[in-house]
C-alpha cells in the first residue's frame, strides 16, 4: 500500500478504500432499527456503558420514528440537503446493538437495507457477546444471497484492559471477542474493531498495548475513536464532579498518531476522531471543529514524515489470532 492508493492522506482511510473499490465517494447512511442492548434491557446491566448516550451511539441516525428501512433510508437521503453524494450509500445499523433482536427481524432490515439499488452494502454495528450462531448463519445466507454487495461487522472492543472494561461497564471479557472474531472469520465476514481512546485510567501504554493487539487479528477496519462527554451519562456525571479528565487536543493527536505508526498499512481507518452531537457533547469541545483536527492531524504527520505503518513489525512467533 502506498501513499497513492492513500489518496494523500498518511494512512489508510475508508474514504480511500472506498474510491479504490468503487471509483468514487461514498456515503453512509446511518439508521435506527430500534433496538435495545443487554446492557440496558436488564440481562447484564440498565444505564448501559458508562460513556453511551440515550441515542446508543446513534445520536446521528435518522431520527424518524419509522421502523421501515427503506423509509429510513429515503429519510437519510435528505440529511444530505444539496451536497452531491452520487447514488452509492453504506446502510449503517448504527444505534444500540444490531444483531440483539429476533432472527425474522434480523433478516428482515437487513434485507430491506440490501434490496435497495442504492445501497452497496450493509455495516451492523453489534456487541461480540450478541453473535450467536444463529447470527452467523444469517449473515453467511445473505452473503450468498447478495454476492455484489458487501456485509461488514462492527465490533465494539473500546480496549484490551479487563480493570478498563469493568469500570466502563462493557459487560464481556476479551476471550468473548476473541470466540467473535474467530466466528465471523470463520464466515468470510470483514470486522471493523472499535476503539475509544482516552479511557479513564488509561495511560499510552496501555492505549499502544490495545492497537498492537488489533494487529494480531488483521481486522478489514478500526476506528480510533476519541472519548466523549455526553450529556446524560454516568461519565458526565463523574466530569462534571472532577473524578475524570479528557484529552487534550495535542495530547489526542499524539497519541493517534503513535496509534496509527503501529497500525499495519493494510488495516482501513475508518474513524481518527468521531462526531459528538453539539447539544450533547460536554468535552472535550475541541471536537466539534473536525475539519480542524483532521487538518492538524494531516499537518502533523506530514510535517513529522510519519505515516500509518511506519512501526508496524510483526514480531517473530507472534500468535496470528485470527487464523
Amino acid at each position: 500500500m502506498t501513499e497513492q492508493n492513500w489518496h494523500g492522506k498518511p494512512y489508510y482511510s475508508l474514504d480511500a478504500y472506498l474510491k479504490n473499490t468503487f471509483g468514487h465517494k461514498c456515503y453512509k447512511i446511518a439508521l435506527n432499527a430500534h433496538m435495545t442492548c443487554p446492557n440496558r434491557d436488564g440481562t447484564l446491566g440498565t444505564r448501559g456503558c458508562i460513556f453511551c448516550s440515550r441515542g446508543g451511539s446513534g445520536d446521528f441516525a435518522v431520527s424518524t420514528g419509522e421502523q421501515n428501512i427503506q423509509k429510513q433510508l429515503q429519510e437519510g437521503r435528505t440529511l444530505f440537503g444539496d451536497k452531491q453524494v452520487g447514488n452509492h450509500f453504506i446502510a449503517y445499523f448504527q444505534a444500540y446493538t444490531n444483531t440483539y433482536g429476533p432472527i425474522e427481524y434480523l433478516e428482515q432490515i437487513y434485507c430491506q437495507a440490501l434490496d435497495a439499488p442504492e445501497i452497496i452494502g450493509i455495516s451492523i454495528a453489534t456487541r461480540p457477546d450478541c453473535l450467536g450462531p444463529q447470527i452467523c448463519a444469517l449473515l453467511s445466507r445473505l452473503q450468498a444471497r447478495y454476492p455484489d454487495k458487501f456485509i461488514w461487522v462492527e465490533l465494539g472492543l473500546q480496549t484490551i484492559h479487563e480493570a478498563t472494561a469493568i469500570y466502563i461497564r462493557r459487560g464481556y471479557v476479551l476471550s468473548c471477542f476473541e470466540q467473535a472474531m474467530k466466528d465471523l472469520r470463520a464466515i468470510g465476514i470483514p470486522v471493523i474493531i472499535n476503539t475509544i481512546l482516552g479511557l479513564p485510567g488509561e495511560t499510552q501504554n496501555m492505549m499502544l498495548q490495545t492497537v498492537r493487539y488489533l494487529n494480531q487479528w488483521h481486522p478489514f477496519g478500526v476506528k480510533l475513536q476519541l472519548l466523549h462527554v455526553l450529556k446524560d451519562t454516568d461519565l458526565a456525571d463523574q466530569f462534571l464532579r472532577g473524578k475524570i479528565q479528557v484529552l487534550t487536543k495535542d495530547a489526542y493527536l499524539d497519541i493517534l498518531i503513535k496509534c496509527l505508526e503501529q497500525l499495519s498499512p493494510q488495516i482501513v481507518i475508518h474513524r481518527v476522531t468521531g462526531d459528538g452531537p453539539k447539544e450533547l457533547l460536554l468535552a472535550p469541545t475541541f471536537s466539534l471543529n473536525k475539519r480542524d483536527v483532521l487538518n492538524s492531524l494531516h499537518r502533523r504527520m506530514r510535517t513529522g514524515s510519519t505515516y500509518q505503518g511506519r512501526l508496524y513489525t510483526v514480531s517473530p512467533g507472534t500468535k496470528d489470532l485470527e487464523r
